[in-house]
Formats: C-alpha cells, sequence, structure tokens
C-alpha cells in the first residue's frame, strides 16, 4: 500500500514541521547523558499517524537537548507479541526513561516497571494505577473530536456523514462520542454513520477494510468521514478519493503525510499531540520533575487539536472562526464534552 521511499519522505514533513523554529541545544549545568528508549505500537514507524508522532517527540528532544540525550527506539514484531521483551531490553541496558506507545503495553510495562524499580516507565493511553515510576499520559481525545465533528456538520452538504473506528474499545470510543457530540451540537438532525474496522489489534493496520467501511459509508450519503483507526485510515483517503468526497485525519497532520492526489480530500485532521506528550515527559525526566500518576492532555494543554494548513485552508477558513468559539468553551468547561456513549446520550438530551 505504501512504498518505504514514500513513508520516509512523508516522515520527513511530519518531523521538520514540528522541528521547525526550535532552537538548538543550549548549554547546560547538566553532566549526566541521559538515556531514553521508545518501543512503538503495532504498526510501527511510518504509520504516517499515532507512532510517528511519538518518533517526533524524541526527534524534538534530539535536537533541543542535543548531546545531553542518547535515544533509542525499536519496534515489535508485527502481532507486538515481543512487547515486553523489548521493555527488558531497554530496562536492562538501563535506560533511564522508557515510553511504551498504545494502551497494549499496559500489561508489559505493569511487570516490567515492578522489576525494575529505578528505571522510569511512560505509557502513552494506558493507565497504570499505584507505580510510581510509571507516569499515564493520556489524551482528551472527545475534545479534539468534537471540534471536527462541528467542522463536519458545518461543511456537510447531504446531512449525512461518517466515522470509521479501529479496533472497538473505550479509548476509540472516545473519538467517536467526541465527534458524535460536536456534529450534533451543531446540527441536532445530522446522521452519522458508525463502523468499526474490528476487535483486535489487527484493525489499526488493514486498510482494506478501511476503504471498504469508508466506501458502504459514502454510498449511504455521507460526505465526510472522520478516521480514528492508525493505518486503517490509509484505505479511508483512498476511499475520498474514488468518491470524491471529504476525510477527516487523526493524530498527524495527515494532509502533510499522504499520497498528494489525497490531499484535496482531506478537510482536516484532529491533532493528537503525542509528540507533545513524549518531549515534556523527556524534558520532566532531564529537569529532575518526573512524576508517577497520570499526566492527561486537552485542549487547555495543547494536547488534542484540529489542523490548518496551506492544503486545507480554502476548505475551512470558513468555519475557524466557529471552532475556535467553540474550542474557547470547552476550555471554559462551558461544554462538557462527553467520552462515551452514555455520556453521549445525556449530552444528546440537553441539546435543543
Amino acid at each position: 500500500m505504501r512504498t518505504g521511499m514514500r513513508v520516509a519522505a512523508a516522515l520527513l514533513v511530519v518531523v521538520a514541521a514540528i522541528l521547525w523554529a526550535i532552537p538548538g541545544p543550549q548549554a547546560t549545568a547538566q553532566t549526566k547523558k541521559w538515556r531514553v528508549g521508545i518501543v512503538y505500537d503495532v504498526g510501527g514507524r511510518g504509520d504516517l499517524s499515532f507512532n510517528d508522532m511519538a518518533y517526533a517527540g524524541l526527534a524534538r528532544a534530539q535536537k533541543e537537548f542535543g548531546a545531553s540525550i542518547e535515544t533509542r527506539d525499536l519496534e515489535p514484531t508485527a502481532g507486538g507479541e515481543n512487547r515486553e521483551e523489548l521493555l527488558r531490553l531497554l530496562a536492562g541496558e538501563k535506560y533511564d526513561l522508557i515510553f511504551g506507545i498504545g494502551f497494549l503495553f499496559t500489561d508489559s510495562i505493569t511487570r516490567v516497571a515492578k522489576d525494575f524499580p529505578n528505571v522510569k516507565f511512560a505509557i502513552v493511553d494506558g493507565f497504570i494505577g499505584d507505580q510510581p515510576n510509571v507516569v499515564s499520559l493520556l489524551f482528551k481525545e472527545q475534545e479534539g473530536s468534537f471540534l471536527v465533528g462541528a467542522a463536519a456538520a458545518l461543511k456537510s452538504r447531504t446531512g449525512k456523514i461518517g466515522f470509521v473506528g479501529g479496533m472497538k474499545i473505550p479509548l476509540i470510543e472516545k473519538f467517536e462520542a467526541g465527534y458524535i457530540a460536536g456534529a450534533k451540537y451543531i446540527k441536532r438532525t445530522i446522521e452519522v454513520f458508525s463502523e468499526y474496522a474490528g476487535t483486535t489489534g489487527e484493525a489499526f493496520r488493514d486498510p482494506v477494510k478501511g476503504k471498504e467501511l469508508a466506501l458502504a459509508e459514502y454510498d449511504r450519503g455521507a460526505d465526510i468521514i472522520y478516521h480514528a483507526s492508525g493505518g486503517t485510515g490509509i484505505g479511508v483517503f483512498e476511499a475520498a478519493v474514488v468518491k470524491k468526497r471529504l476525510a477527516i485525519g487523526v493524530d498527524a497532520d495527515q494532509s502533510l503525510t499522504v499520497k498528494p492526489d489525497q490531499r484535496a480530500q482531506i478537510l482536516t485532521s484532529m491533532m493528537k499531540r503525542v509528540d507533545v506528550a513524549v518531549y515534556e515527559t523527556i524534558k520532566a525526566t532531564t529537569t529532575g520533575q518526573y512524576k508517577g500518576g497520570v499526566r492527561e492532555f486537552g485542549l487547555k494543554e495543547n494536547g488534542v487539536g484540529y489542523a490548518v494548513n496551506d492544503y486545507n485552508k480554502a476548505m475551512i477558513q470558513d468555519v475557524t472562526a466557529k471552532l475556535e468559539a467553540l474550542k474557547k468553551d470547552i476550555i471554559a468547561g462551558k461544554i462538557k464534552v462527553p467520552s462515551d456513549k452514555k455520556l453521549l446520550e445525556e449530552f444528546l438530551k440537553t441539546l435543543k
């Protein structure tokens, strides 16, 4: 579905965009060389989404802290069966901070962190409590999804929009709930179709299934589809080109990473700033401010948002003022965005 050259070029664009204008390493009184390791989620580098954003955060830290940090990033096997083995490898080599990218690392990090109490761990999208050497990096995906749902409702001409999720789990249902809430907040009568690619980790790397689901939703009348499905979303973009409809990306600014012929079909992307979470955790570690527990990133923390760039600016500029107003209301607590189906039902009852 993609060549190595395209992935490399796309990843370069993502990282360059994030690193642009970041100052180089500054002189520091610290003499310790910090060792930071990352083990990626299934799909690894080149997913043009979640894992690539994690790498971008690592690259930013490398640029900013220079020779004071040493990094290593590893990819699990196709099914991710060797996650724990890779974590133990890094811990055994005395890395100071080790990231597990994705909720599938929850059990592995729980075990490894207990065996290596002097090593600091961070898990993205997973919750691990009561371990002082583990920080859980969570996101308010529902807040960013609310904004792109509002954008979809404002731009839809058919009054029908869609959602394609990867693995059907509570985490991805946060994206779905926020998206539907945002769309219904703008237009109560809008119809939203929702489909999931599967119930295992494979659902995040199945572009064929993604294309199949998206084509079906477009055929039902949806003119905009939001995906929260990792590499499966590549198929959603392919379907958007075939049907000449719009799609909404996720995690990274996907207009910058897709094939050139797909850019015109991407209305925006829900930015899940895994790069920010990774960078901030590395920074906290090197400055002695690392704390175990939970750290959450929402609109207020610049952890989620929506993308505006040269490719989509003309399409979305007429609704950005409304989106920014909604963003302010969410940050101020005037809008409580639901994060699951039960809360979504309660939220919808409050709408006129």
